[in-house]
């Protein structure tokens, strides 16, 4: 069961509540995490994950929400619907709510599967009111029976009501003679005459208390005064006086809602001059607690504008991470038109970044740093971070990050405070700064950056474990793939990657867009490496993540990848497709100048191979001379120019790619180069000049065993025509042609036994020469160590993969991809 929160706003603190009372019920999916919050929601996976929860869990199952109408959240009710029409058999659903919400369930209805209980089936007949009475050890007469029930028309809150207040009244009939009217009238009446009937202090808590939504023990002597508050709340539950406890350890409360109501009228009229004391005390108590939320209500409540607006001005950056974007829009709306508080104008420019609103974001840091420069210098710094942190984000988002890396460095410093509160905002705000500085400093693509980059961003996914934060954790490991990728191997960008995934994934944010840098490098890495079928599985996962994710990069990526992906399968057109879409999205970057030309030369280059070599050289002719003399435009001129039959102005083009005078984004595009020029070689007969560039390539492409520039480039002849006696990589070699052939890495996709031990790295690469035709001197020499320890090797690869000898070995081997791109398992 779960009772939704007054007033609840957010459709993720809904779903979160929900799953969670799933689990803790039904004692489902015990290795994942508790569900966390995160500023990116998802509501249909959400949905997803509930009802996977649902079917999993054993026997039968009753979800039980109560207080439904508090849900203010359209998405989260769209979903709740979507909930409720698609439950597994052996669920079933009960919600109560005060009216009637746009769930539309009437599919259910019309199947006979909805039953709906009105408020004319709750009221009493005289014969249960006369039941109820009894229960409840009231002597009360036919008649007095019969007015009671006229009087409340059966109204079970009215008959209960009744009953408390009728226990132990010295006249019961006088009573019921004297109360008339509406449900409303009753309710007033009767619980009137309830509170009149308690002793002073308990009145007093009663009334002091009313203007909190729930009440505790400690909360409850901080507003009255008086020790003692804890007792006096559990009597009065234990008494039926409406009042129940919201926990199995009866430590908070609440009080039924049209108790509170009337609590809350008699407060203003007994002590009008109190209330907004006693709001501050609450905004005090909570802030204390860390409940910031309540704290900013309360503040609101008694009246300081001031004040509510720095509250939340400083936890703007927490209720973004705790999920809470529609509740800060709705505090924000609380406040009155017309005042004119600064201080919100960081969070107006954090509710429409989140929304896209790039323009209003802009204008709003614009005022907040201005404001910023007036406050305090105990408040100046966290400002000034804060507001640091989101100009990175917009710039992210507009592909400005050149223009603003150097302003905000300083992020990289701790924020410092003096209390417990100032210290925990701090981290939180040094956690984000550390992952959108280290984004930015990724993004600017070289290598100095990328240091950079992999410093900030280790430190952020630590302080962020630290705090408890694990949406910025994951969120900092997922980002330390592309920093990875400029500064270490393959293998240990997918290590990253795929330590970002698993915790992602423990905490159910398999396709969130926190995950999709890392799924994106993942698919990437596999797709250079000739997995083709696999990368295509993390790109498909890839793209649900950047279902929600408003911003270009990581979507230029996918159409970058899915390209790469059909030009290697040979498939031009679905590459062009890809390619095209990746440049529209490259055009809204303004500083992506090195992915740009990376895009638009496989682009021209899958035009040229599609036979439209004429549509290629006039969009070249439009690129400006940075562009046009990078090593990525001149491979696709060289492609041009082979598709043109002119051979000898490929190698022309490819001269300054290969001395190393025409920057290049990666060294990829000099692998590319040098198999261009292979082929180029090739065409114009010198079959010597185009082995050396064959093993050149070959070289450049062993440290990665990168696959994918030999398939998009078409070099299987060239490759083919290469003396296995005279290539020092064998083994890499004899992998590429078995993709290019059509030998899919992924094929019979079968686990390794379990029984299978793991292959050292040395024993990794003699596994590799055995699948050539050479010898063990000969596979000495490659890999400069002596026979015997190839020998040694050998003799622990049969003993590990269980065979008898080398033919058996590689067989072996290949069943359980051990050739392909560097697995050791």
């Amino acid at each position: 069961m779960m009772q939704v929160q007054r007033g609840q706003q957010d459709a993720q603190q809904f779903w979160l509540t929900l799953l969670s009372a799933i689990r803790h019920a039904c004692a489902t999916t015990s290795h994942a995490e508790s569900p966390a919050p995160t500023p990116e929601f998802n509501a249909p996976a959400m949905a997803g994950r509930v009802l996977s929860e649902l079917a999993d869990a054993r026997g039968g199952v009753t979800l039980v929400i109560d207080d439904l109408h508090e849900l203010t959240s359209p998405e989260a009710l769209a979903q709740l619907t979507r909930l409720l029409t698609n439950l597994p058999p052996q669920v079933h659903a009960i919600l109560t709510m005060r009216h009637d919400l746009r769930l539309r369930l009437h599919q259910l209805r019309l199947a006979g599967e909805l039953a709906e209980i009105r408020a004319a089936d709750l009221r009493f007949s005289e014969r249960e009111t006369r039941e109820l009475l009894d229960a409840s050890g009231i002597m009360l007469s036919e008649a007095g029976v019969a007015l009671l029930h006229q009087r409340t028309e059966g109204w079970a809150a009215g008959l209960r009501l009744a009953a408390i207040a009728l226990a132990g009244h010295p006249d019961p009939e006088r009573f019921v003679a004297e109360f008339s009217g509406s449900d409303r009238t009753v309710a007033e009446y009767l619980l009137a005459e309830m509170l009149e009937r308690q002793p002073p202090g308990v009145q007093d808590l009663l009334l002091r208390t009313s203007l909190l939504d729930r009440v505790n023990g400690e909360l409850a002597d901080l507003l009255t005064g008086r020790p003692g508050s804890e007792r006096i709340l559990l009597d009065l539950e234990d008494a039926n006086a409406f009042v129940v406890s919201l926990d199995p350890g009866r430590t908070w409360f609440r009080y039924h809602h049209l108790f509170a109501d009337l609590l809350r009228l008699e407060l203003r009229r007994r002590l009008p001059k109190e209330v907004p004391a006693l709001h501050r005390r609450a905004a005090g108590w909570f802030t204390v607690q860390g409940q910031v939320v309540e704290a900013i209500g309360h503040t609101q409540a008694a009246g300081d504008w001031p004040e509510a607006a720095r509250l939340l001005s400083d936890h703007s950056f927490s209720l973004t991470l705790d999920g809470q974007a529609q509740t800060m829009q709705a505090l924000l709306r609380a406040f009155p038109q017309g005042e004119d508080h600064p201080e919100l104008a960081l969070v107006r420019a954090t509710v429409d970044l989140a929304q896209g609103r790039l323009d209003e974001t802009a204008a709003h840091l614009t005022v907040a740093e201005t404001f910023a420069e007036t406050t305090p210098p105990d408040r100046q710094r966290r400002l000034q971070v804060a507001i640091a942190s989101l100009k990175l984000s917009l710039a992210r988002r507009r592909g400005h990050l050149a223009s603003v890396v150097e302003q905000v460095k300083f992020l990289a410093s701790p924020v410092t405070g003096r209390s417990d509160e100032d210290i925990a905002l701090g981290s939180d705000l040094r956690a984000v700064a550390l992952m959108n500085l280290g984004i930015a400093e990724v993004w600017s693509l070289g290598r100095p950056d990328a240091l950079d980059a992999e410093r900030h961003l280790r430190e952020g996914a630590v302080l962020a474990r630290e705090i408890g934060r694990p949406y910025l954790e994951v969120a900092c490991l997922a980002q330390l793939g592309f920093a990875s990728l400029v500064l270490h191997s393959f293998a240990t960008t997918q290590r990253h990657c795929r330590e970002a995934i698993t915790l992602a994934d423990r905490y159910g944010w398999s396709t969130e867009p926190v995950i999709a840098p890392a799924l994106i490098m993942l698919a990437g890495t596999m797709v250079w490496t000739g997995e083709f079928d696999e990368g295509e599985r993390w790109l498909q996962r890839t793209e649900l993540a950047v279902q929600t994710d408003t911003g270009p990069d990581i979507r230029l990526l996918l159409h970058q990848t899915a390209g790469v992906l059909h030009a290697g399968r040979g498939r031009h057109h679905e590459a062009l497709e890809e390619f095209s879409a990746a440049e529209h999205l490259a055009s809204q970057l303004a500083d992506s100048h090195a992915l740009a030309s990376r895009v638009t030369g496989w682009l021209l280059a899958a035009q040229a191979r599609l036979g439209m070599t004429g549509e290629a050289r006039a969009a070249l002719a439009t690129l400006d001379d940075e562009r046009a003399n990078s090593g990525e435009i001149r491979n696709a001129c060289a492609v041009i120019c082979l598709e043109d039959g002119d051979p000898a102005g490929a190698l022309s083009v490819l001269h300054d790619v290969l001395d190393g005078t025409a920057p290049v984004i990666a060294y990829a595009t000099v692998v590319e180069a040098y198999l261009l020029a292979g082929l180029a070689h090739r065409e114009l007969g010198d079959q010597r000049a185009a082995n050396q560039a064959a093993e050149r390539a070959l070289t450049l492409a062993e440290p990665d065993r990168l696959i994918l520039p030999f398939a998009m480039t078409g070099s299987a002849e060239l490759l083919e025509a290469l003396p296995r006696h005279e290539t020092a990589h064998a083994a890499l070699l004899a992998d590429i042609l078995d993709v290019l052939h059509g030998s899919s890495p992924t094929a019979g996709n079968q686990p390794p036994p379990l029984d299978v031990e793991e292959l050292s790295p040395g024993e990794l690469r003699v596994l590799r020469y055995l699948s050539t035709n050479l010898s063990r001197p000969e596979i000495a020499g490659e890999l400069s160590v002596s026979v015997n320890t190839v020998s040694t090797h050998v003799r622990r690869i049969y003993a590990k993969l269980h065979v008898r000898d080398r033919s058996s070995a590689v067989q072996r081997a290949r069943e359980l991809r051990l050739l392909i791109a560097g697995r050791t398992r």
